[in-house]
């Protein structure tokens, strides 16, 4: 039964679908309010312009409603009464202009030549008695009605009204003054005047009297509801605006704190708006500054920690350079041979301390970019296979073997030549030197997309993550006691490390299964 009672259902709605059309337009509407409420609320967010657009047009509405609630209930309060003579001076008028069409539609309803003469004076006669009724009414209201000719003569009156002659010119100018806006909060005599037909010939119907007074009450007047209405606008605009003022007081006092030194401050990002972005700004130049100041601490400690470890690079050789040479000076030697001996270790200090120079002269150099690069489009395989055989007698001498994987296919690059023979012999040099004897050294090169990458790989001691972080620092040595016999100057890797990231490059060192590898990206050619 269920089952059947659903499909009855689906057929009813499918037979009147438009029975659900206005609840789902209904519905349609009101997610479309809704989405358009949150689209400007998010802009609203991001705009500080919007924001304070948006607090300017709620405390004017609320300025507006204010003034008006306040208008309204002190004119109630201070209303004063107005005497008004306008509707008096109509019921004058208004009776006037019945009586005069009275006459004038009696006068003019029948011809006596086509009627019965007897219909006629019954006519007349019911017109008389209806006239003389509303003349005896407008006399109990005090109202002098006269009838008068062309001329002004009098030929009918009231029982109030005793002029027997009147200027029609003089009445006529009164009747147009009374409906003069000005006059009608006087109190004096008003009068209206008709032409009408009595007794059929031309007259004026003149009806005069004091108009009677309607009093009515205004409004009142006052200052109040316009100060108070600019006040409450600026108390608002205050507080609508007073978290946004102490969002900018905030910025500042960070701005102030960060000015003093103290780069480790940050000010809280607490809007999506331009106050926000400004606050995330400075936050970013906060931690930049910090980071170049550090740069500059550490630039300035690594100088210190050069002109140190010069002067220990170069004095160790120079004292023994000197030492060696006071002795054949003074003829301290036994032997000819023993003499050779101390010349031949002051020579080689020499050309170990001219190195050294040497070195520290390209690096420097290299880091200011004083050193122009006479870059060619050179095939890396020869390069590498050329210097390989250089090195292959030194390395038999040292029972190390020189293993390569180079590829056939010539890969190009753009290099100074004589410059990257310096980093790959250094590179080289620093495998034989630190490889254990007997032992392989590995070279292998690689296209990798745009790019060809060089790596030298040989067995090596562990090194810890921060020694492998130095290792292209310049004057660092693995071997903490600084032993000549165990390291060279300590710029090398420093050198071959600017060298080629003169050259676009890139150069690093990874440690795997007790190998460490070297590695040079070059861009292809």
């Amino acid at each position: 039964m269920n089952k059947h009672a659903t499909l009855d259902s689906a057929s009813r709605l499918n037979r009147f679908p438009f029975t659900w059309f206005p609840f789902n337009l209904l519905r349609g509407l009101i997610l479309f309010v809704l989405d358009l409420i949150t689209i400007l609320k998010t802009q609203v967010g991001r705009s500080i312009r919007l924001q304070l657009m948006a607090a300017f047009t709620i405390c004017l509405l609320s300025a507006f409603l204010f003034y008006s609630l306040s208008s309204a209930i002190f004119g109630e309060i201070k209303q004063s009464p107005v005497i008004d003579y306008e509707s008096g001076i109509q019921r004058i008028d208004n009776e006037a202009q019945s009586m005069a069409f009275l006459l004038n539609e009696s006068s003019g309803s029948f011809d006596a030549k086509e009627l019965n003469p007897d219909i006629v004076a019954e006519h007349e006669a019911q017109r008389n008695s209806e006239f003389a009724e509303r003349l005896k009414r407008a006399t109990e209201n005090r109202y002098k009605v006269i009838i008068t000719d062309l001329t002004g003569k009098v030929i009918l009156q009231g029982s109030n009204a005793a002029e027997t002659n009147v200027d029609i010119h003089k009445l006529i100018r009164s009747s147009m003054d009374t409906r003069r806006e000005h006059n009608l909060s006087r109190r004096q005599e008003a009068s209206s005047l008709y032409p009408v037909t009595y007794k059929g010939q031309p007259s004026y119907l003149v009806l005069s009297g004091i108009p009677e007074p309607n009093i009515s009450y205004e409004r009142g007047t006052s200052p109040f509801p316009l100060i108070s209405s600019i006040v409450l606008f600026i108390v608002l605009f205050y507080f609508l605006s007073q978290r946004k003022m102490r969002y900018i007081e905030e910025l500042a006092s960070g701005l102030l704190t960060i000015a003093t030194g103290k780069l480790d401050t940050r000010v809280i990002e607490r809007s999506d708006d331009e106050l926000g972005s400004l606050a995330k700004n400075m936050n970013l130049m906060a931690e930049k500054l910090q980071l170049k100041i550090e740069e500059e601490r550490r630039a300035e400690r690594l100088k210190n920690e050069l002109v140190t470890n010069v002067s220990h690079d170069l004095r160790t050789p120079l004292t023994l350079i000197m030492g060696y040479l006071r002795l054949l000076n003074d003829k301290n030697y036994e032997t000819e041979q023993q003499a050779q001996t101390y010349l031949s270790i002051a020579y080689n200090k020499s050309e170990k301390l001219n190195s050294l120079i040497d070195d520290l002269f390209i690096y420097t150099k290299l880091a200011h970019q004083d050193i122009p690069l006479n870059k060619e489009g050179i095939a890396l395989n020869d390069l590498l296979e050329q210097l390989l055989e250089e090195f292959v007698t030194p390395a038999e001498e040292q029972q190390v073997i020189l293993s390569r994987q180079l590829p056939k296919e010539k890969i190009f690059v753009n290099i100074d030549v004589d410059q990257m023979i310096r980093v790959f012999e250094n590179l080289l040099g620093n495998a034989l030197k630190y490889s254990p004897k007997p032992g392989v050294i590995d070279v292998s090169m690689s296209r990798e997309l745009r790019s060809v990458v060089v790596r030298i790989r040989n067995n090596a001691d562990e090194l810890s993550q921060e020694e492998l972080e130095q290792l292209f620092e310049r004057f660092f040595r693995v071997d903490a006691s600084r032993s000549s016999h165990t390291g060279g100057s300590g710029l090398g890797l420093a050198i071959a490390k600017s060298i080629v990231e003169a050259h676009d490059g890139s150069i690093g060192v990874e440690q795997q299964d007790g190998e460490i590898v070297f590695f040079i990206k070059l861009k292809l050619a």
